[in-house]
């Protein structure tokens, strides 16, 4: 097998820079969406079927990735996704139409859905088995983290430079792909080492036949509509209750902060103790800062610091999900990872739609109090799989 040519920390740390990049620039669109309407003359539909394009190639091809990476070796596409994933994003100012435009994001989300299942697939090679909650954690703290600073980052390049100069920010991707090189991370073998019958050649529809893992994937799913849901919805909650534009961002910053945060901890607390505890006590746990905020919107700091704890209490279970899922189907950690990371969050989009429909008819705070019905199903369902060590 290649070895790579750094420590483990720092082949961790590589991986989960590549999540943070890949993340950071999946969440350009919405900063970009009301420059690019204007300039390309796109109405609300049109902008909104745009947002549908990346994020069911963002999302939804996830597992499918996983199950090829699983299968074959074929690592080396990590280099060209995190270098192209800035590429696609930062070149729409130069789109010559709508038809290119929504070519680029579609193959931003086709970047972002390889990259996903083939970082934690590579993660078993970097970080050993007793560790691997806590690698997890550092990798999906990276995606959120990234994903967090993005509308940031972008606002204020905005603030000082044309659109057209977006190019300068896929320098960052291009040197980490450089470093993925250097470090021969890029020729690890992703394919799973144990096959799941004699001659090894299981097809997908086998692990879909596995019920715990599809319980899994479904719990995380409905955990992703509450989160989705908040992500979504939140700026345009806040504005309507009469807070600025600016504390609104604010406060779905500290959402997502709050998110990093959880995903950062939660894996190194499930490999402590019990990845499922881990999951059914934070979900416990988030019910009542969720109901809170959804009750007492506003910029209190009492709201805040609910806001803060249902971000990271709902996304603790991540890290955990994807360990545990892993353990459920060790020669498909990648599928695990594109369910976890990906086809959960495809849920949860159609969960966040359902919520929108519902928020026409019966207002939207009603409908984002509904959103936390899904939590309650959850629960049960991850408490209902069995869990070995």
């Amino acid at each position: 097998m290649d070895t790579i040519k750094c420590g483990p920390r720092t082949g961790v740390f590589l991986l989960a820079g590549g999540h943070f990049m890949i993340d950071f620039y999946n969440n350009f669109l919405p900063v970009l969406l009301p420059i690019i309407m204007v300039k390309m003359d796109m109405s609300l539909t049109m902008c909104g079927l745009l947002v549908m394009v990346l994020s069911i190639t963002a999302n939804l091809l996830q597992p499918i990735f996983g199950y090829i990476f699983d299968r074959h070796n074929f690592s080396k596409s990590m280099v060209y996704a995190v270098a192209l994933s800035g590429v696609f994003m930062c070149c729409v100012g130069y789109s010559p139409n709508k038809l290119a435009l929504f070519l680029l994001c579609a193959l931003l989300g086709v970047a972002v859905s390889a990259y996903h299942p083939l970082g934690t697939s590579l993660l078993r090679r970097v970080s050993s088995r007793m560790n691997m909650g806590r690698s997890v954690s550092f990798y999906v703290a990276g995606g959120n983290i990234g994903f967090a600073l993005a509308p940031v980052v972008v606002v204020a390049f905005l603030d000082k430079f044309p659109l057209e100069s977006l190019p300068v920010l896929i320098i960052p991707g291009v040197a980490l792909a450089i470093a993925y090189i250097c470090t021969n991370i890029w020729n690890l073998p992703s394919k799973g080492d144990k096959p799941s019958s004699a001659d090894g050649n299981t097809d997908f529809t086998h692990i879909l036949k596995n019920m715990d893992v599809v319980r899994l994937n479904l719990s995380m799913g409905f955990r992703c509509w509450t989160h989705v849901s908040v992500v979504t919805f939140l700026p345009l909650l806040m504005q309507s209750k009469g807070v600025s534009a600016v504390m609104s961002g604010t406060m779905l910053g500290v959402f997502l902060v709050g998110s990093a945060m959880g995903g950062l901890f939660g894996g190194e607390i499930g490999d402590r103790t019990n990845h499922k505890r881990v999951m059914v006590y934070s979900l416990v746990l988030s019910i009542a800062p969720v109901i809170y905020f959804f009750m007492m919107p506003g910029d209190s700091v009492i709201a805040i610091i609910a806001l803060f704890l249902a971000g990271a209490l709902l996304m603790a279970p991540q890290p955990s999900s994807i360990v545990w899922t892993g353990h459920l189907m060790p020669q498909y950690i990648g599928v695990a990872s594109g369910m976890m990371m990906g086809l959960c969050y495809g849920i949860g989009s159609i969960g966040a739609a359902v919520t929108a429909v519902l928020g026409d008819y019966i207002g939207l705070e009603r409908a984002l109090m509904i959103s936390i019905i899904p939590v309650f199903l959850a629960i049960p369902m991850i408490m209902l799989t069995p869990y070995r060590e």
